[in-house]
């Protein structure tokens, strides 16, 4: 599947979001870095709006995008599944969009 940009739904923000925090995001990511290092599989995607890392939901087996919030403190991720726009921020422990 071709990568696309598309939105991110930020219009109920935390604190957290600032004028740098992205507004789009290329969707879907090749897939969880750390489990294609480790040959384990994903449920769905989550993208650090921090630094672009992509990593599985906790759904997952492995739950990397959590364990990306605990060991950097990037409090904000984005869905990295193909027409979900969806935010959220660990910190605050709150979702980003509307509806």
């Amino acid at each position: 599947m071709q990568q696309r940009d598309e939105p991110i739904d930020l219009s109920r923000p935390c604190r957290h979001v600032t004028e740098s925090t992205p507004k789009t995001v290329l969707r879907p990511p090749p897939g969880c870095e750390e489990c294609l290092k480790i040959g384990s599989q994903w449920v769905h995607l989550r993208v650090c709006l921090s630094c672009g890392k992509a990593s599985c939901c906790d759904d997952s087996p492995n739950r990397h995008a959590t364990a990306h919030y605990a060991q950097t403190r990037h409090p904000l991720i984005t869905s990295g599944e193909v027409g979900e726009t969806w935010a959220y921020c660990y910190a605050d422990d709150q979702f980003l969009s509307g509806g």
